[in-house]
């Protein structure tokens, strides 16, 4: 189908082209264009931007037409009346001539015949050809000249055609071109069919050998399109049937993944039962144990000695059940002969205290953890064991002593308390303990033991009651100094509640810390953090802190932000690069700016704690959202702290700087242009809104603080292993050398010319004048570039490739042959981006490349060649003055470059040249805002005193604007006295082009001058003015 409308379609074509409907063929390759039929409209295209058929000065003379004015008019109707009776003249002329050829054509009627059949037989032969050639080029020449009623015909056709095919348009100018007759009607006659035009062609393909080739290629064409789409549609089913048997696959995994997780769902629960059940067991065993400890304490308190503990030891484990109440009753008794003992022997009973306090010193070390208080370094001896342990914890209801505090068991209830028994002499072989009388301690150890564990847990008790108490009543200066025993109660305490609060009391202990104090409480977390170790760090210590994470006062939230970065060595490694990672991405979202900083340096704490890079790409986006942060503060931080560990620990630096170019360049590209006319150079500059100046801005000193790191990779990089040992000849000419030749890759390398350097100038090339602030910041990275790659680099890498950048030539030695294209296709080409290379790239060339200290030489000979030697008609450069003005404008902003600029300045000012003179003045008056006062009075005005005396009155009168430019920044009395008589000067003249340029030269600098230039300005111009009216 396609085919046939090709075919009926070129038919249309060579009909309109044939009859010369021009217009009706134009209207049709707009139509035919628009619904994307170009392969249709080939030969209309041809024939339309053929010059033979569309001459183009025609065309330009029709375009011109659009401006012209009512004078122009006139005048053309003018030449056309001229023309119009030249022409009449002609025409009777003409006509004269015509009556005499029908005398003459009447003298020779009897022999025209036999001419007239030679010549037709000459011509017919001679035509043949081009016939024959037209008959294969075109179908309507070789039926001769269309007759009047197959003219309309085909007119009516094609008029059919055209509105079936929906170009109406077409159809329409097709309509009012054909004006000698009437399309509205056709009239019955054998060629008025339904859809003429493809019965025409139908036809045409039944008569012609090429038709039916035509004919018989398209049916094959529908065949093998037939076989296609029958091929298409057995794939279409089996797809189908694949995706069916997916779906039932993928129903069936889900149904069981639903069984698993239920199952899971049951094993977890189970696992919940067991561990309540395994809790209940442990503190019922805890239990049971301080029941024992409090059940030995009052019996063991006051035995002196080792026989009596003994017997009365091996008496209790051979109880029977029924007799312990008895023993337990005549252990009482006992005791109270003891006391009434105690009493008559004091002498007994000190050397027994004495050596109790000497085995109470040894047992002072006392070590408590998150399940268990172990007393070291001696061991208690546990009196009661095995069965008989049990009988009496059974029994403890009724034998509970009123010794025994609730608090003790009540805080023994959840956590261990493991005292290890000696028990090796009752429990070896059911041997008895030894009957000798050598002193034996084991149960005066265990009596030590049980009271110092007992004073130590209700010491921490009343500590942890007392601390939330105490705090609010101390000044917040001396809070710190309640640390330590906030520190010993959160680290020693056994109930996990308790410990939570006095850790909120912790991290509260001051409404509003300061850094100072912040730090102490930072310092009492780490140490709590090594203590405690890493299980109740995370859950205790870490839960605490990220409370305050959306805390009212940023100095709590500070608090949040260190402790990511300090407390995350005490924890495991996967809580750091997900739970910690993630609230640190909270924080540098923070509103306070204090609390950005604190989050990008804890960040880059945090790092190198890691354990692997998986959350790389995450880390590399909060670090380019910490370098685009609006405070200055957060943005050095990030570029001088968080940028070094990125690329430490990521080890990506080709990653982050291709990023990073990226986004320079999208961010001045986002912008839009100063002006709208595309083609001016305007259209090329950007007009930076603040966010994108200091997006940029970021991003250049960004890629500053990537300078050293690109060094270092370029330098370990290095193929040639000759000079690889040296680190400083690693970019010597010689390296250079056998780099040229393009034998190896050296991709760190050439990364900073055929990468780095063009991304520069493009984004200078779209930088305004008044961005000069951005320009001093790619000024400084390539004079850091050339620092830290040397001489050699400068003159044989960049000076090439910024020379091939302002169109200069330059000395591709030293680049491979390979890049040489690359690196010319820098070069402008057309006026506009001549233009714009010597406003934007030739200030770098200036100040960043010739401005190196090792090339002082070299940039004050390039400006002398810009400025001095060529003459405006040898220095194409001229074209562009402004341009490079400014480019030394921007020069000047840097203060050790102005002595060579004043060296030629004056050379200038004493040119034979008038231009360049003029030229002189133009350039002081642009650069004299970057001077201070001295080099003004010193250098600037001098010059402009010398140029005000000149002898041509276009130099004398352009120094005037100058002095007002130097009025305008300047309020120093003796540079505006100076002004003052030189303006007087120029006033005396009597001049009125003077005057003039006095008054536009003091307009700009009246408003920011002294009172003293302004009145003496004004006395100046009253009296001027009174001696001009008088006159």
């Amino acid at each position: 189908m396609d085919v046939e409308r090709s075919s009926l379609c070129n038919c249309v074509v060579n009909f309109l082209l044939e009859e010369n409907y021009l217009l009706t063929a134009f209207e049709l390759l707009h139509e035919l264009l628009d619904d994307g039929r170009d392969h249709h409209a080939i030969r209309l295209k041809e024939f339309f931007s053929d010059p033979s058929h569309f001459p183009p000065d025609q065309i330009s003379r029709y375009n011109s037409l659009r401006v012209v004015d009512p004078q122009n008019l006139l005048e053309e109707k003018d030449a056309l009346a001229e023309k119009l009776a030249l022409n009449e003249y002609e025409l009777r002329l003409a006509q004269e001539d015509i009556e005499k050829l029908k005398t003459e054509l009447q003298r020779k009627k009897d022999s025209p015949r036999v001419e007239s059949s030679e010549s037709q037989s000459d011509v017919s032969e001679n035509s043949r050809p081009e016939i024959l050639r037209q008959k294969k080029d075109d179908s309507f020449s070789g039926l001769g000249p269309l007759k009047d009623n197959e003219r309309r015909d085909l007119n009516c056709a094609v008029k059919e055609y055209l509105l079936l095919a929906g170009y109406r348009l077409t159809a329409m100018t097709f309509y009012e071109e054909v004006t000698d007759q009437k399309l509205d009607v056709w009239q019955h006659t054998p060629a008025c069919v339904q859809d003429a035009l493809r019965h025409y062609y139908y036809q045409y393909l039944s008569s012609t050998t090429e038709a039916a080739e035509e004919k018989i290629a398209m049916l094959r064409e529908n065949e093998s399109l037939t076989k296609a789409n029958d091929r298409l549609n057995r794939e279409k089913d089996k797809l189908q049937r694949n995706k069916d048997s997916a779906d039932n696959q993928i129903s069936g995994l889900t149904k069981s993944l639903e069984v698993l997780q239920k199952d899971l769902k049951e094993r977890e629960n189970q696992m919940q039962e067991l561990k309540q059940s395994w809790e209940l067991q442990r503190k019922e065993l805890n239990d049971c144990r301080a029941e024992i400890t409090s059940l030995k304490m009052p019996i063991e308190e006051y035995r002196p000695g080792r026989s009596t503990v003994a017997s009365d030891a091996d008496s209790v484990q051979s109880q029977p059940l029924e007799n312990y109440k008895e023993e337990i009753i005549s252990l009482q008794m006992e005791i109270g002969r003891l006391k009434e003992k105690m009493t008559k022997a004091p002498e007994y009973l000190d050397s027994n205290n004495n050596e109790e306090l000497s085995l109470q010193t040894e047992e002072r070390v006392v070590e408590i953890d998150e399940d268990k208080t172990v007393s070291r370094p001696c061991d208690a001896v546990g009196v009661l064991g095995g069965e008989d342990g049990k009988l009496l914890i059974n029994d403890n209801n009724t034998s509970k002593p009123e010794e025994v505090s609730s608090d003790l068991l009540r805080n023994q209830s959840n956590k261990d308390i493991y005292i290890e028994n000696n028990q090796k002499d009752i429990k070896q072989n059911g041997e008895p303990p030894r009957k000798d009388g050598a002193p034996h301690v084991e149960l005066d150890n265990l009596n030590v033991e049980a009271a110092s564990g007992k004073m130590g847990v209700e010491t921490i008790q009343i500590l942890a009651d007392a601390l939330p108490k105490i705090v609010p009543y101390v000044l917040i200066n001396h809070r710190e100094e309640l640390l330590p025993l906030m520190m010993c109660a959160i680290e020693r305490h056994p109930d996990g509640t308790t410990r939570d609060s006095l850790t909120h009391t912790l991290f509260n202990l001051i409404k509003r810390p300061d850094e100072q104090q912040r730090r102490i409480i930072m310092d009492a977390c780490v140490s709590l953090a090594q203590n405690v170790g890493e299980m109740r760090t995370e859950t205790e210590l870490l839960p605490q802190c990220w409370e305050q994470i959306n805390h009212t006062y940023e100095e709590r939230r500070l608090l949040v932000a260190q402790s990511c970065g300090e407390l995350a060595e005490f924890v495991m490694p996967e809580i750091r690069d997900s739970l910690i990672l993630s609230i640190v991405q909270q924080l540098i979202e923070d509103a306070a700016t204090v609390v950005r900083e604190a989050a990008a340096r804890n960040l880059a704490l945090l790092l190198p704690l890691f354990p692997n890079v998986d959350k790389y790409s995450k880390v590399e986006e909060m670090m380019f959202q910490l370098v685009c942060d609006p405070s200055g503060v957060v943005v050095e931080t990030a570029l001088k702290e968080l940028l070094p560990a990125v690329i430490k620990w990521g080890n990506k630096l080709d990653h982050i700087l291709r990023l990073l170019l990226s986004h320079i360049m999208t961010t001045a590209q986002h912008c839009p242009p100063l002006s709208g006319v595309e083609g001016s150079m305007e259209s090329h500059l950007r007009f930076l809104g603040e966010r994108e100046r200091w997006s940029i801005d970021v991003f250049l000193r960004m890629l500053l603080e990537l300078l050293p790191f690109m060094h270092q990779k370029a330098v370990e990089a290095c193929p040639f292993s000759s000079v690889t040992e040296l680190k400083d000849t690693v970019f010597s000419t010689s390296s250079l050398e056998l780099y040229s030749k393009g034998h190896v890759e050296w991709a760190p390398f050439e990364w900073m010319h055929l990468d780095c350097f063009p991304h520069l100038i493009q984004l200078a090339c779209m930088l305004p004048a008044k961005e000069d602030h951005l320009r001093n910041r790619s000024t400084k990275f390539l004079l850091a570039v050339s620092e830290h790659f040397g001489d050699s680099y400068l003159v044989h890498i960049m000076m090439p490739v910024f020379l091939v950048a302002v169109g200069d030539k330059a000395d591709l030695t030293y680049f491979p042959t390979t890049i040489h294209s690359q690196i010319k296709g820098m070069r402008p080409k057309t006026v506009v981006a001549e233009r714009l290379a010597t406003m934007c790239v030739l200030p770098l060339l200036l100040a960043g490349v010739l401005g190196a200290p090792s090339k002082h030489e070299e940039l004050a000979g390039y400006l002398r060649k810009l400025l001095v030697d060529s003459s405006p008609k040898e220095n194409q450069s001229k074209k562009h003055y402004v341009e490079i003005i400014n480019a030394v404008r921007f020069l000047c902003t840097i203060e050790h470059h102005h002595s060579m600029i004043f060296n030629i300045l004056w050379e200038m000012v004493v040119s034979s040249n008038v231009d360049m003179r003029i030229n002189t003045i133009n350039l002081l008056k642009v650069i004299v805002a970057h001077f201070d006062a001295k080099v003004v009075s010193i250098h600037v005005l001098p010059a402009l005193v010398t140029l005000g005396s000149d002898q041509n009155l276009n130099v004398k009168y352009a120094t005037i604007d100058a002095f007002g430019a130097v009025a305008q920044h300047f309020k120093n009395e003796m540079i505006v006295d100076k002004i003052l008589v030189q303006m007087d000067a120029f006033l005396e003249d009597g001049s009125h082009e003077a005057f003039v340029a006095v008054i536009r030269g003091l307009l700009v600098a009246v408003p920011h001058t002294t009172e003293k230039l302004r009145d003496s300005s004004f006395q100046d111009f009253s009296l001027y003015s009174g001696t001009s009216f008088c006159k």
